[in-house]
């Protein structure tokens, strides 16, 4: 296994040496830094996926602000340096630069099989004595925050934040034509009708970035109860009536998508939302932060609902959730600075950070004020709090990455209409035959 997913690792960044030649400086390199290096210092590096000075994400921001902390306050002894791209982009540059032996000492990763990616071949350090020292993992809110970080009981990143998927509305834009909080998907289709009659464009995602689509059919699947275990041990096809339902419930709602959602990126669907040029966003919670940082004033405006039920369908209440998480490199000569680095993403003043500006819920036990924090994470919190249960985006819950990107392509091959529902999922389950089982 380990020797597969290093060369999944090798074959998919051998076109970007030019930019794992770059190594440590980055395309941020200094941005966070606090006036540069300071002699003697430690130097390390952090991979993050947003540009910390082009940046309005409240989150983004506050990870900026945890480099400039760290770097301030251990001048002279370590120092940080940021490499950062965008989202689209993160992991295939990520992977150039562990191909290339540069791997940066500290990175961002999903959990699930992103973060099997690193953990598999050596690539992410075992960080579970380090959480056991000084009382550190103590400061979590539980040991269930680790579970998607956690192999053969060891811990290979630590979570920074927990946010869920869900649906934000513009309040004045559902007022105005006459809609109600939709709890299941037949009143979502009729909520979007009126909104369209109303003259408004009732949903801006961004159809073409596949996370963001695949994210939607994943709910619809669910709320099928599609059984993805069954599916990916070969006791059932991908090829069954309730997938195509759900990929057929996905071009059903398409047709009150922006009319540009195929070209969309994620951000610019995002923009539309809090410029108000479209009612819903089906998005995560991780938007608050872009959203409230880039148009403060849409925040009264700006209401959450969880993803409707589908009648006679699967239990409601269940929703996708994840967390940032932080690796450490197994080859890095400074582990100490980067186990400083990690802590100070998970003191008191980013966590508090996490909920009062970004609108992210914190993974430790920090009291924070919540009447400071956006109005949204309120919504968010009930959605938590009366969930009974929570699943993955399939492209970090599928057996491997290979597994859930193929899932995600094919979902936009079936809205782009280059497959129907029953050839996408044929496709799927030949790829299953021939690479899984």
């Amino acid at each position: 296994m380990k020797k597969k997913l290093l060369s999944i690792l090798l074959s998919a960044t051998m076109a970007l040496t030019a930019f794992a030649g770059c190594g440590a400086s980055g395309s941020d390199s200094g941005s966070a830094s606090s006036g540069g290096s300071s002699s003697g210092a430690e130097e390390i590096t952090w991979m993050f996926w947003d540009d910390l000075n082009a940046t309005e994400d409240m989150i983004s921001l506050g990870y900026k602000d945890v480099l400039e902390r760290f770097n301030k306050d251990y001048e002279g002894v370590y120092h940080v340096t940021p490499i950062t791209t965008n989202l689209e982009e993160y992991y295939t540059k990520l992977n150039a630069l562990v191909a290339s032996g540069e791997t940066p000492d500290c990175f961002i990763v999903s959990p699930g099989p992103n973060l099997t990616t690193y953990v598999e071949p050596g690539v992410a350090a075992d960080l579970t004595s380090y959480l056991d020292a000084d009382g550190w993992k103590d400061t979590f809110t539980s040991d269930s925050v680790f579970t998607q970080q956690t192999y053969d009981g060891k811990i290979y990143a630590v979570p920074l934040n927990i946010a869920a998927a869900c649906v934000f509305y513009n309040t004045e834009m559902f007022d105005k034509a006459g809609v109600e909080v939709p709890k299941t998907y037949d009143e979502l289709l009729d909520a979007c009708k009126k909104l369209k009659d109303a003259g408004y464009t009732p949903i801006t995602i961004s159809a073409g970035t596949a996370w963001c689509l695949s994210m939607l059919c994943a709910y619809l699947m669910d709320r099928e109860g599609v059984d993805l275990a069954a599916m990916e041990a070969g006791d059932e096809s991908w090829v069954n009536d309730k997938t195509i339902d759900a990929a057929n419930k996905m071009l059903e709602l398409s047709q009150y998508f922006q009319p540009t959602a195929a070209g969309d990126t994620n951000d610019v669907a995002t923009a539309a939302f809090y410029n108000e040029e479209a009612a819903i966003l089906i998005q995560g919670s991780w938007a608050i932060g872009q959203i409230n940082g880039s148009n403060p004033a849409f925040e009264e405006k700006c209401g959450v609902f969880q993803f409707p039920a589908l009648e006679g369908g699967n239990d409601p209440n269940r929703l996708i959730a994840k967390s940032d998480s932080l690796a450490m490199s197994a080859n890095t000569e400074h582990p100490e600075a980067v186990i400083a680095l990690m802590k100070y993403f998970t003191d008191d003043t980013a966590q508090k950070y996490t909920a009062e500006k970004g609108g992210k819920i914190p993974v430790t036990k920090v009291e924070y004020d919540a009447a400071a924090a956006p109005a949204q994470l309120a919504y968010v919190m009930d959605i938590f709090e009366n969930a009974s249960g929570t699943f993955g985006f399939l492209n970090e819950s599928l057996k491997t990455t290979e597994a859930g990107s193929f899932f995600d392509d094919q979902m936009v091959a079936t809205y782009l209409g280059s497959e129907t529902p029953e050839e996408a999922f044929k496709t799927i389950e030949q790829w299953y035959v021939d690479n899984i089982r």
